[in-house]
């Protein structure tokens, strides 16, 4: 029998990657699309830290499971580290995917300095709280154009430092060996087999 997990994200691009991640684990994975009555966290912390805290938290406790939950932001040195922990929103509150790279690429324009990051933080909790938190990150820069078609988010202008390819032109195998949210679930899965006893 598979143990359950909850992920407290309603992202499905997210769930799907994840789910992919822990495919040859014994986990029942559920997200927010299994518990409709779910609240949606409001992500008003000051890091990706406090924000994937709070809604593996709020997550355990209204599911009864052990949660896991995660924020990703892009940090991008010429931006002053922006969009940050706004990377979701950068464009507004009801942008696409689309509208927050173009954004960039945009505020890009003419910087020679394109060095970013990714970086993603998990945090698992129980119904008692918090049990821990970690964090994957992965360096890049911001390309000058769209490069790819797989992925979502910021991957078609990223490229991964010493692989010349954005996230958006690998595999889905590859990415999920080697992307930010792939780190920090390889972190904090020995934690995890251990409090779902697999």
């Amino acid at each position: 029998m598979k143990a359950p997990l909850f992920f407290s994200s309603g992202n499905l691009d997210k769930v799907r990657e994840l789910r992919e991640i822990l495919l040859p684990f014994s986990i029942a994975l559920h997200s927010l699309q299994d518990f409709p009555d779910c609240p949606e966290t409001m992500e008003d912390r000051d890091s990706i830290y406090g924000n994937a805290i709070k809604k593996a938290i709020e997550g355990a406790k209204f599911t009864g499971m052990p949660a896991l939950a995660d924020d990703t932001g892009l940090f991008i040195t010429a931006l002053d580290g922006n969009p940050g922990i706004f990377s979701a929103r950068w464009a507004g509150e009801s942008c696409s995917y689309q509208d927050n790279r173009e954004k960039i690429l945009a505020e890009m324009q003419g910087q020679t300095n394109r060095e970013a990051f990714f970086e993603t933080a998990i945090a698992l909790a129980d119904r008692n709280g918090l049990i821990s938190v970690v964090s994957g990150r992965v360096r890049g820069t911001i390309t000058e154009s769209e490069r790819g078609d797989s992925g979502f988010g910021y991957d078609s202008i990223f490229e991964v430092e010493g692989l010349g390819k954005t996230y958006a032109q690998m595999s889905d195998a590859q990415k999920n060996y080697l992307s930010h949210r792939a780190l920090a679930t390889e972190a904090i899965l020995p934690l995890l087999k251990r409090i779902l006893k697999i």
